[in-house]
Order: structure tokens, then sequence, then C-alpha cells
């Protein structure tokens, strides 16, 4: 069981490890404009499959919104 903080909220998931872009992928945002910081520190993109998860990590995910 991993748990960790997701843009405030703490969050329960099963697998004890993930990645990322197994976190990104879970939460469905596969595929849209987002930044994610884990503990401060933004995880570019090209790092999302490397990055793995520790319990008590604090994330934020910020989805971009087009528009005009």
């Amino acid at each position: 069981m991993l748990q960790i903080t997701l843009n405030g909220e703490g969050r329960q998931f099963p697998e004890s490890d993930l990645t990322v872009a197994g976190l990104v992928a879970q939460l469905g945002y596969a595929g849209k404009r987002i930044a994610v910081e884990r503990n401060g520190e933004i995880v570019p993109k090209s790092q999302h499959e490397s990055t793995w998860l520790a319990a008590g990590d604090k994330l934020e995910i910020v989805v971009a919104v087009g528009g005009g």
C-alpha cells in the first residue's frame, strides 16, 4: 500500500511500486498537458517513467486548460 498526499488530500494506492507516469495514467491524465510537482520540485515529463513514488510523497498535479 502506497500512501501519498495528492493536491492536498491523503490518498492510498494498492501498488507499493508506482511511478509518476503510472499515477498519471491511473488518474486519467495520460495524454493531457499537465505539470507534476513532487516534494516541492517539478518532475519533467521526460522523467515521469523513471520517477518512483515513495510513501509520504507530496504531489501536486495541475492540468493545463485551454481557452480564450
